[in-house]
């Protein structure tokens, strides 16, 4: 914002001031009326994507934005942006089966010097470039068991996706996104875990996972660090995974964090005072 245009602005504020009482209830109920319109809106939009055959092969996450979370109070779509982006590196990332590139956008393309996101479905890429186009973020149209993109990355993403492959296909996959990531590169995603009675959360599925155990045997091959957890959510059971031969986040030598364990502070030789000052607050009830 230029310097001219803040000092107009603050001089309208300085003139808008006694009409606050009557411009803020207005504002008030243009939000309101606006933010049930975009409700509406994208509840029908999700009638009509789901509600009418075929059924698509991709979600549009601004009906999750406009209308499902406001509704569901539930967050387990932002989830996977936010776990997601705790491991990337700030370099160069990979998404595997981005979708409508919603968490590319939003999620990832800030935390990163570029992104390429690639899907083989031609309507997902093109709701991509239209509503989560960035600067810095690619999208491309590709089946990534045939013609994954080529490179060095430091991230490879894979969102939501791996489901929809048959276990040949998850173990051929994997190679390549080893062959793909840098040396201390960290692949990231998410997953979920079959329902109790086998019947799969979309028919798009191949293979729906058991267990944090049973994801984490297609990463052993590959990998030397391996982390899967998972969050419980009434409608479903999610698995969120990272996987690399370097540090992975929350681990003991990982940049971005640091903790500390009464334990700890017993055998590692701290600074005196600093130790017993530790110890004390761990005493306090």
């Amino acid at each position: 914002m230029s310097p001219e245009l803040k000092k107009m602005l603050k001089r309208l504020a300085s003139l808008a001031r006694p009409l606050r009482p009557l411009l803020e209830p207005m504002s008030q109920l243009e939000c309101q009326l606006t933010r049930s319109w975009a409700a509406n809106a994208h509840l029908r939009l999700l009638w009509i994507q789901w509600g009418i055959p075929p059924t698509p092969e991709h979600f549009d996450h601004h009906i999750d934005l406009y209308r499902g979370w406001l509704d569901s109070r539930n967050p387990l779509w932002l989830e996977r942006g936010i776990f997601g982006g705790l491991a990337l590196k700030g370099g160069d990332v990979l998404e595997l089966a981005c979708g409508d590139g919603f968490n590319a956008r939003n999620f990832y393309s800030l935390l990163s010097r570029s992104v390429t996101s690639c899907d083989f479905d031609a309507s997902a890429i093109k709701t991509a470039n239209r509503k989560n186009s960035a600067p810095n973020v690619t999208y491309r149209l590709a089946d990534i068991r045939t013609h994954m993109p080529e490179g060095r990355f430091d991230n490879v993403v894979w969102d939501a996706a791996i489901e929809h492959f048959t276990c040949n296909e998850i173990a051929s996959i994997m190679g390549n996104i080893k062959s793909r990531l840098k040396p201390d590169g960290i692949l990231s995603g998410y997953t979920l875990v079959e329902r109790p009675d086998r019947v799969k959360h979309l028919i798009h599925h191949e293979y729906e996972f058991k267990s944090k155990e049973d994801l984490a045997r297609f990463f052993e091959p590959h990998f030397q660090n391996i982390t899967v957890f998972e969050t419980i959510y009434q409608v479903r059971h999610n698995l969120y995974f990272w996987a690399s031969d370097g540090e992975l986040p929350f681990s003991a030598n990982w940049k971005h964090g640091f903790s500390v364990s009464r334990e700890a502070y017993s055998t590692t030789p701290f600074c005196e005072a600093f130790q017993t000052e530790a110890r004390s607050a761990f005493d306090k009830p």
